[in-house]
């Protein structure tokens, strides 16, 4: 176990691997920078501030088949509820089509 800890350790202090801090922040960047991010990509997985991140998404394409997508908003550095995309998760018994 030891064995492949020190080189990930070593791949990631090289630089080699991304850490999990180097993800972009909403809060550092604009609303429209924001949304770009997961338009361009599709799939982006985003800092929502401090410690805490999300997946977004720019349809439900993007999701599980069994999944729907919930419109997401984010603080941003110009906006404090920025639509981005849509998160993907699975609904419930209560859910009418995710459209909330």
């Amino acid at each position: 176990m030891r064995r492949v800890l020190v080189p990930a350790a070593a791949l990631l202090a090289a630089g080699l691997v991304p850490a999990a801090a180097q993800r972009p922040s909403t809060p550092d960047l604009t609303c429209a920078q924001a949304r770009a991010v997961v338009l361009r990509q599709g799939s982006a997985v985003l800092g929502t501030g401090g410690p805490t991140y999300d997946r977004f998404v720019r349809d439900r394409s993007f999701c599980e088949a069994t999944e729907i997508g919930k419109r997401a908003f984010v603080p941003t550095r110009d906006t404090p509820g920025c639509f981005v995309g849509f998160t993907c998760y699975e609904p419930g018994p209560g859910d009418r089509f995710g459209d909330f």
